[in-house]
């Protein structure tokens, strides 16, 4: 299922005007999460969260994410509950057969702000904003490029640069002209940990956010790599042992 949703993800992408172009270099960037021993900073991805939910969530789902998984992020389980409560759900049935609506629950994935895509393309001026939950899988480097694609917004278009009819230019996306308008500013939000709210400090944590959700496995992962390392440095040396004591007796 994610494979496939990765696919249209990348395909969405690819709709886009301009993507045929050539990709612009994207600076890289220092995370946290980035190495063999990289972990995710939980505070940075929780004033993430903040971001998605004050302003991504306005236009963006997170489908393949459900609230309880905030717990893994350091959120308590009445945080969650708290959290999930402020979205409906539709839900079925009734006494009579009929769909109802209830206040969303930890275990309900993240409700999206539109309930289809012709919806989302209506209120959109035809764009259809994909779906975050795979999104710095999208693409490699896809932290960086997420990032870059954040804070590439010039106050004004280089001399020269006709932009098509509802597009804007974005320094770091395929052929410079997105359909996305700039969607951070700086002091979008008022984070709760008090951290000023800069443009590039917004980007960072909102993308530490989304490497979180495409990856929430990341760390486990990471863990088992080192302990099968571990085991594999220590086997080696037993089985050299084993040899120098076997072949000792052949050399004498």
């Amino acid at each position: 299922m994610r494979n496939t949703v990765l696919a249209a993800t990348i395909l969405a992408f690819a709709s886009s005007p301009g993507l045929a172009a050539e990709a612009p270099e994207v600076p890289e960037q220092d995370w946290s999460f980035d190495g063999l021993f990289g972990t995710f900073d939980r505070a940075s991805v929780q004033r993430g969260f903040q971001v998605y939910k004050q302003v991504c969530s306005n236009c963006h789902a997170l489908r393949f994410v459900a609230y309880r998984n905030l717990e893994a992020i350091g959120f308590s389980p009445d945080q969650v509950q708290a959290i999930a409560a402020e979205y409906e759900v539709q839900d079925c049935c009734d006494d009579d057969g009929e769909p109802f609506d209830r206040p969303a629950i930890p275990a309900d994935a993240f409700v999206s702000p539109f309930p289809n895509e012709k919806a989302a393309r209506a209120a959109n001026n035809g764009a259809y904003p994909v779906d975050l939950s795979l999104i710095t899988k999208a693409r490699a480097n896809g932290p960086d490029y997420v990032y870059a694609l954040l804070t590439g917004y010039p106050e004004e278009p280089p001399e020269g640069v006709e932009l098509m009819e509802g597009m804007y230019y974005n320094e770091y996306f395929p052929g410079h002209q997105i359909a996305m308008a700039q969607p951070l500013w700086g002091d979008d939000v008022e984070f709760a940990d008090g951290t000023e709210a800069t443009l590039e400090q917004e980007a960072k944590d909102v993308t530490a956010f989304l490497s979180w959700a495409g990856s929430p496995e990341l760390e486990d992962r990471k863990r088992m790599g080192v302990k099968v390392l571990l085991f594999l440095i220590v086997f080696t040396g037993m089985l050299y042992a084993v040899k120098r004591k076997i072949w000792s007796d052949v050399d004498h």
